[in-house]
């Protein structure tokens, strides 16, 4: 398995996460359609947020990368939210 953290903070975070909360079943919809998707998990921090998105392979999880970004820019370009810090790899251990 392999993991994508996706952190947004600073300019237009907290609104950001405000319009996903908001848009949650579309969000959730659009990221059920991440070939090798195994959980997905949306954290608001408050000034923020952080996604936390786990696939089989790492070709999921840079599909999600992809799926995510062509989101925002259909439903959220107009927050000019700064762009997320993006951590990845290997998943070690998992526990459901």
């Amino acid at each position: 398995m392999y993991a994508v953290i996706r952190t947004y903070l600073g300019a237009g975070a907290k609104q950001f996460f405000t319009l996903l909360e908001q848009r949650n079943a579309d969000v959730e919809a659009t990221l059920r359609t991440v070939p090798g998707l195994v959980s997905y998990t949306l954290l608001n921090t408050g000034d923020g947020g952080t996604a936390v998105t786990v696939c089989t392979d790492k070709a999921g999880c840079d599909a999600s990368l992809k799926v995510a970004r062509d989101w925002i820019q259909k439903n959220a370009s107009h927050i000019h939210a700064n762009p997320p810090i993006v951590t990845e790899g290997p998943v070690i251990v998992q526990i459901k």
